[in-house]
């Protein structure tokens, strides 16, 4: 399994996004851009998690940050998860879950003693020129937005 890190060229994507669209990482180049990866649309931690960026947005963009969420969730999942909860978002869609092994998200867990395939809750930071600039793995949500939006001024001094 491969799994990129700090310093790493961020692997391009071209997936289906929640709005009918398509979203590609190279359509963002010459910007920060927030990429985060979540288990799954309308579950407690991935909502608190969604809500939170969305109420920063403002703040990401006055970083000219961009904000991507990713899962497996299909793009009609993204658009009832976004409606729902008024998120102000771009979801993107890996069903294949090609994107989410090339960033090493994609991983073998385990609840209740069984074993199962599943998304890594993690966020990159990806530089306006294409690498990786910051990174965190097994992401707990309480504070972590923040934490993002800080190391995103601190690249940006």
């Amino acid at each position: 399994m491969t799994r990129v890190t700090v310093g790493d060229k961020a692997p391009e994507f071209n997936l289906p996004a929640n709005g009918d669209k398509n979203v590609t990482l190279s359509a963002f180049l010459g910007k920060y851009i927030v990429l985060y990866f979540y288990p799954k649309d309308d579950t407690s931690g991935c909502t608190k998690q969604a809500i939170a960026f969305t109420e920063h947005k403002d703040a990401f963009a006055a970083e000219d940050t961009i904000i991507i969420g990713m899962s497996p969730d299909t793009a009609k999942k993204h658009d009832k998860f976004i409606t729902k909860h008024e998120l102000d978002l771009i979801l993107a869609s890996d069903e294949e879950k090609q994107i989410l092994e090339a960033y090493g998200v994609w991983v073998e867990k385990s609840m209740y003693g069984k074993k199962y395939m599943g998304v890594e809750r993690s966020t990159f930071i990806i530089s306006p020129t294409g690498e990786i600039a910051a990174e965190w793995r097994k992401v707990k949500v309480p504070g972590h937005i923040e934490k993002v939006l800080e190391k995103v001024k601190e690249l940006k001094a």
